[in-house]
């Protein structure tokens, strides 16, 4: 079966571990500082992604291009 994308729903991709502290020291922040996005969220799902999992989502933006924006799984 063919899959669908949603134009609406901008791109979500797991965070590899080995990345996490850098980005994390890029924004300085940690982990509890970043949005929540829920484990029961259809992204996710489709994703496989864990509780902890931080997520890189790349939104489309009129003035920058494309924008990341960070959230972690609970």
């Amino acid at each position: 079966m063919e899959e669908r994308r949603h134009f609406l729903v901008p791109k979500h991709s797991i965070v590899p571990k080995e990345r996490e502290e850098d980005i994390l020291k890029r924004l300085h922040a940690t982990k509890e500082m970043l949005p929540i996005i829920l484990k029961s969220d259809p992204a996710i799902k489709k994703l496989k992604a864990k509780p902890g999992d931080i997520i890189e989502i790349e939104r489309d933006s009129p003035t920058a291009g494309k924008s990341l924006y960070y959230r972690v799984v609970r």
